[in-house]
């Protein structure tokens, strides 16, 4: 087949956990080849030589944006278009009467979408190695923290069953000194002979921050209730604790690495000092914006669209004499969660983002709402940032500098 009578063939992947639906189409809508292939080494190399008979590049269509298989179809020249399962959804009446769905039947009905609507989706940009490391770091580390907020009130859970007083002597019952305590300490029995110099010899040597006295710590341990359980529940329960503990000890750790590994290579990347230029981002959060933007600077057009990606900006509804605006579901939730946590923490160090933020609530919006006002003006400055290729420079903010002038006059 020549490379020009490739450009008139059509693959639809429908991607699955074990195997894979794929199908291939021409010009004209008629099926070139129908195949399964097996999410293995052996499946994979399947796919790139069945695909291969068909042209060197070709257009590809697949429900999900990122993976292992759309990174080797990337990789090996491939144009890969990601249809969002919602587009792939509403198509389907366009095939078929009936409800029924097969993989097959997605495989042919996203080549075939392709090919009619083809203009409306844009091909993937291999991002580069750099962002792709970042990325595999950042979600990593979000997956962990996750659940480690799970296992953590699992552990409080757990604590105000009957011991109430350790699951609040400490700020965060995850910290390392918290899990410490509750590794020498696991129920009230365990600390019943406690003293305020044993307490203050244990913060010391955990290196604690000295916020509250021994005195105050042991005041809160002591004024809480605790549960009315007899001597062998309360041992039981002991034994819950110490397990629960051994289980974040690791996990905590693992995510203070994690952390520190994002630290390093973002102060190695021009696009993550970039990043952190921006007022409360942060190493975290910066990283959580960058590996969600990336760095081909094609995928985001308009300061518009990257706001719709990011999920900041409504839907509206419009039919007729009828209009409702209604929240954004379909969008990058990570990258949305990012931004409205730099959003969130930039307000209590700019005075143009607490502006801002006290405007939108002043105008009746709740605090969600507000964050989400003022993460889609930071986006319209990180878009500008992003594409120059320069960091944030408060004097070229035109907004912050004009309210800079009115609070100085």
């Amino acid at each position: 087949m020549s490379n020009d009578a490739c450009t008139e063939v059509f693959v639809g992947l429908d991607w699955a956990v074990h195997t894979h639906a794929v199908c291939v189409i021409d010009a004209a809508g008629s099926v070139l080849d129908r195949f399964e292939v097996s999410h293995d080494r052996d499946g994979l190399a399947e796919l790139m030589h069945r695909v291969g008979q068909h042209g060197q590049r070709l257009r590809i269509a697949i429900e999900r944006p990122s993976g292992l298989i759309v990174d080797a179809l990337v990789e090996a020249g491939h144009e890969v278009f990601p249809i969002h399962p919602n587009a792939v959804k509403a198509s389907r009446p366009r095939y078929r009467s009936h409800g029924a769905k097969s993989d097959a039947s997605d495989a042919y009905l996203l080549a075939d979408l392709l090919r009619t609507d083809g203009h409306r989706w844009r091909a993937l940009a291999p991002q580069s190695d750099n962002i792709r490391a970042l990325r595999a770091l950042v979600r990593s580390r979000d997956d962990l923290v996750a659940a480690r907020v799970a296992a953590a009130n699992q552990l409080t859970s757990t604590l105000q069953a009957f011991w109430a007083g350790a699951a609040v002597i400490f700020a965060d019952v995850a910290s390392p000194i918290a899990l410490a305590f509750l590794r020498r300490y696991p129920s009230p029995s365990s600390a019943k002979r406690l003293t305020e110099s044993q307490l203050q010899r244990f913060c010391k040597a955990q290196h604690y921050s000295g916020r509250r006295s021994a005195a105050d710590l042991l005041g809160r341990l002591r004024a809480a209730a605790n549960g009315c359980v007899g001597a062998q529940t309360e041992k039981a329960l002991a034994e819950v604790v110490r397990v629960q503990v051994r289980v974040l000890v690791p996990m905590v750790r693992q995510i203070a690495e994690l952390t520190h590994c994002i630290e390093q290579l973002m102060r190695s990347l021009p696009d993550g000092l970039l990043m952190m230029s921006f007022p409360r981002a942060g190493e975290v959060c910066a990283a959580q914006i960058l590996a969600e933007l990336g760095d081909v600077r094609e995928r985001f057009l308009s300061a518009d669209q990257l706001a719709a990606e990011a999920g900041t900006v409504p839907v509206t509804y419009q039919s007729g004499k009828t209009r409702s605006v209604a929240f954004r579901w379909a969008c990058n939730h990570r990258l949305r969660q990012a931004i409205t946590c730099l959003a969130d923490n930039s307000r209590h160090a700019n005075d143009w983002a607490a502006a801002l933020y006290r405007a939108a609530r002043g105008r009746g919006c709740d605090h969600p709402h507000a964050i989400r006002i003022l993460a889609r003006a930071w986006l319209r400055v990180i878009w500008r940032a992003w594409t120059d290729r320069k960091p944030y420079d408060p004097a070229l903010h035109a907004s912050a500098v004009a309210l800079a002038s009115v609070q100085g006059g």
